[in-house]
């Protein structure tokens, strides 16, 4: 049976990859010629959402820590 942490670790693993291939989506749009500005637009904001779903897992991974 996972744990909460082993869940969350798998879904931090599985954010951080589509993050990667959205960057590399991105990239070869913005390579080929004639670019549709809105279809980069929504990849963009897609990615930034993982990015910012990343950070919120990443800090419930981090146990709080009192003075």
């Amino acid at each position: 049976m996972l744990t909460d942490r082993d869940n969350l670790l798998r879904r931090l693993h599985a954010l951080r990859s589509e993050h990667r291939d959205l960057d590399t989506v991105i990239t070869r749009v913005t390579e080929l010629g004639p670019l549709d500005q809105l279809q980069v637009q929504r990849l963009k904001k897609r990615k930034l959402g993982l990015k910012d779903e990343i950070s919120r897992l990443e800090s419930r991974l981090i146990p709080d820590r009192t003075a």
